[in-house]
């Protein structure tokens, strides 16, 4: 299915800088975030405004006008609350580098995101789940079909805009629910679909020294089930190196000595 695509998760509201940049507009901090994710190997930027209820159009507007114009039309994933907010990110965006990326619509409340993006021509993260962690992989399926049939009854292409989520989980207290996230990615795979999701989730409340780890074995674990893409800290560089060694490995892409630099 290609290169693993690597989805840039830190132009995010939850950081206090970010945030304030938001609130300001000031692009120097979203603009060295940008570079710094992509100088270390992302394919898509992860753009998250929180819920911008007030503001959220003309917020989501200047986010993507101004990461895009500076580096060259790159590829952005859109996240928020507001509905409205990421249609008027899509109305400026510049997807001559790539599609934008919705995220995300799940089997519940939010499953009206996949009708915004088969009405704008993106593709969508389609997490697995209604409300809550699903109980096994028949609930995970259950929820998958479901989106599936609504993005294929609008029209849309479920092999390539409709980006599946098996939805990873906290290994700290819940250890035991891993190898089913790792099965449902290959069944996904066997499926011929597309998966992603927000990886960083795995480590989550672990010692930071540890978080590298845990994440790095999990996207190896997880690229060999099929996984095609995931939400991560591209600044990680033991994560990044583990993708790059293991699209190497699985003939994703074309080995050379200087692979990692590539």
């Amino acid at each position: 299915m290609g290169k693993f695509v690597i989805i840039g998760e830190r132009i995010h509201c939850i950081s206090p800088s970010i945030k304030k940049a938001m609130e300001t507009m000031d692009p120097a901090p979203i603009l060295a975030r940008a570079k710094e994710q992509l100088d270390a190997g992302a394919t898509y930027l992860h753009v998250n405004i929180g819920p911008a209820e007030k503001n959220g159009e003309e917020l989501m507007k200047w986010a993507v006008t101004t990461i895009q114009s500076e580096f060259d039309n790159v590829p952005l994933c859109l996240d928020t609350a507001n509905r409205k907010a990421i249609e008027a990110g899509i109305s400026v965006y510049n997807r001559s580098k790539g599609k934008p990326i919705v995220n995300s619509a799940d089997a519940g409340d939010r499953i009206e995101n996949i009708d915004l993006a088969a009405d704008n021509d993106a593709i969508v993260i389609a997490l697995c789940s209604k409300a809550g962690v699903p109980a096994d992989n028949d609930e995970r399926m259950m929820y998958c079909q479901e989106m599936l049939e609504r993005g294929m009854e609008l029209g849309m292409d479920p092999t390539e805009d409709m980006w599946f989520d098996p939805l990873f989980l906290v290994i700290k207290g819940m250890q035991d629910k891993q190898m089913d996230v790792l099965e449902f990615i290959k069944q996904l795979s066997d499926m011929g679909f597309k998966s992603t999701g927000g990886l960083s989730n795995v480590s989550n409340m672990a010692p930071k020294e540890l978080r590298p780890i845990l994440d790095s074995t999990t996207v190896a674990m997880a690229m060999y089930c099929g996984l095609t893409s995931a939400i991560v800290n591209p600044c990680d560089r033991r994560l990044v190196e583990t993708i790059k060694s293991a699209d190497i490995i699985k003939n994703n892409a074309l080995y050379a000595d200087s692979f990692l630099d590539l």
